[in-house]
């Protein structure tokens, strides 16, 4: 499956936009993470924990869109965006989007 963060794929041609496909998750945070990030946070520096949570939060929201891309039989997902969204004070949601379509 091609995901393009544009409305093309280099060397095809849309020849049929078949709509919206998404994927979505929402991750809680960790008690325990959330303290050992909170000391790190005093200190300054990269909140590792969190990046980890987030890239594998992306990866299966990446998945289940794609996953609706294949439902339809595209051949590529274009216009291909992330947003995320905080849920209280736990948690996070990722959503992935785009426009499913076939190629020539």
């Amino acid at each position: 499956m091609e995901l393009s963060n544009t409305d093309s794929v280099a060397g095809s041609e849309v020849v049929e936009t078949l709509g919206v496909v998404r994927g979505n998750t929402v991750r809680a945070r960790n008690v325990g993470r959330d303290f050992t990030q909170g000391l790190r946070n005093l200190a300054g520096g990269e909140l590792k924990g969190y990046t980890e949570l987030m890239t594998d939060a992306r990866d299966e929201a990446q998945a289940r869109m794609v996953e609706e891309a294949e439902a339809l039989n595209a051949d590529a997902v274009v216009n291909v965006r992330f947003t995320t969204s905080s849920i209280a004070d736990s948690g996070a949601e990722i959503l992935a989007y785009g426009t499913a379509v076939r190629l020539r």
